[in-house]
């Protein structure tokens, strides 16, 4: 029983490690310490923007919503808000990317700007998996069937290892990420500015 919320957590962790180690990052090359490496900025947004797009996301919308909703009417302003965030989250990681082709065009002047998206999209993230783990879930667990549980389970286990998502994808490149991160980011090599 409950698996399905073991799995969200363990995705929003996986989530949360990368958003942590772009945010770090991105504050060292803003501060100077590193130079701009965008293959490991192309990975990471890869990462921060697939997997809960593709990965996560359908899954609470489809199930974990749908049956909180139909079994509590007290939960339908913060679904409501939760939902309409996962609709409107292409306008977040498109402002990011957007401000992350600055960043490339422009150079190191773009990295205050780029810092500043980032900042955004972290602290979005963070609010919304902190809504769904604080409002939602506890509610879950109070109004969901067994019934219930056992459907929202077997479509959560179809997710796999949120680290390594379908075929390995995800593992792949949490592990590219990680090499090519400078420590104590990851364990690649830092790259400093000349």
């Amino acid at each position: 029983m409950k698996h399905a919320l073991d799995i969200i957590r363990g995705e929003h962790r996986a989530l949360a490690a990368v958003l942590t180690a772009l945010q770090a990052y991105v504050d060292g090359v803003a501060a100077g310490r590193y130079e701009p490496d965008f293959e490991l900025l192309d990975a990471m947004m890869q990462y921060v923007t697939e997997l809960p797009d593709q990965v996560h996301h359908p899954k609470e919308d489809e199930y974990l919503f749908v049956a909180v909703r139909r079994r509590s009417a007290e939960a339908a302003a913060a679904l409501d808000v939760l939902e309409a965030e996962h609709r409107n989250i292409h306008k977040a990681w498109t402002a990011l990317a957007a401000a992350l082709a600055e960043f490339r065009r422009a150079g190191i002047t773009g990295a205050p700007a780029f810092k500043k998206a980032v900042d955004h999209y972290f602290d979005f993230q963070w609010q919304h998996m902190s809504k769904e783990e604080t409002q939602i879930m506890p509610l879950a667990k109070q109004v969901l069937t067994p019934d219930d549980w056992t459907a929202i389970d077997a479509a959560f286990n179809a997710n796999d290892n949120p680290w390594e998502g379908p075929a390995g994808k995800y593992k792949a490149l949490f592990t590219r990420i990680v090499s090519l991160a400078p420590a104590p980011i990851g364990v690649g090599e830092a790259k400093r500015p000349a």
